[in-house]
């Protein structure tokens, strides 16, 4: 089965939640940006990615805006359920940007980037690649195109433009990133295919806002149907 859950910024201790501890060998674990366990290329962090790959179920991830993307960038592209994915060894996955799997037979279009909302972090070399490139946004067109525009599920860090705007004023609260080029490639992304459900890390909530449309930070959702 396939399991989503948001942003994870390094932290270890969210694989032992119980949500987590219940997943099986052969399960699937998809996260939504801000992976977070590269960072610094230390040896503790290599032992924590190496514990993360050797998991029963696998983890993939797209990246969000607190990556070292330059790391990142350093594992081999393999093919990863007919898309493009970055391995970071064991049963552990980058899906890159704009690329389209097929998971349990289900189609999943994967769409990291996102900007960051620390302004202390903005200028580090670090998250120089945090917005996507106009050959990514042409990536995720052309497998919509491919697929006839039909899609189960599609996986980002950041949301639609017009749900990031009305989640930000529900809160009253612009604590996270402002709208970028990116939320406005989404809301017109959104028009041009049908899909079942489209799952968000970036506002750091759970929320179910629609029957298509929902924010995970620490729940884990199961996909189903």
């Amino acid at each position: 089965m396939i399991y989503v859950t948001g942003d994870m910024h390094g932290d270890l201790e969210r694989f032992s939640a119980p949500a987590l501890r219940k997943l099986k060998k052969g399960d699937t674990l998809l996260i939504c940006g801000d992976f977070g366990f590269l960072w610094d290329g230390s040896k503790p962090e290599l032992a924590a990615l190496k514990k993360i790959g050797g998991k029963r179920y696998t983890v993939a991830f797209v990246d969000g805006a607190h990556e070292y993307f330059e790391l990142l960038g350093a594992y081999p592209i393999v093919d990863w359920n007919g898309g493009r994915a970055r391995h970071l060894g064991g049963k552990l996955y980058h899906m890159m940007r704009g690329e389209l799997y097929t998971i349990e037979g289900k189609t999943v279009l994967a769409m990291g980037g996102g900007t960051c909302p620390d302004e202390d972090l903005r200028d580090d070399s670090r998250m120089r690649w945090e917005l996507p490139s106009r050959e990514e946004y042409d990536r995720a067109l052309e497998a919509i195109t491919a697929v006839g525009g039909h899609i189960d599920y599609i996986i980002t860090h950041e949301p639609p433009l017009k749900i990031k705007a009305f989640l930000q004023l529900k809160s009253g609260s612009q604590s996270r990133s402002e709208a970028s080029g990116l939320n406005t490639f989404f809301e017109e992304m959104g028009k041009c295919c049908t899909f079942k459900r489209w799952l968000f890390g970036s506002m750091h909530m759970d929320k179910h806002i629609a029957s298509t449309h929902t924010a995970v930070f620490k729940k884990v959702i199961g996909l189903e149907g």
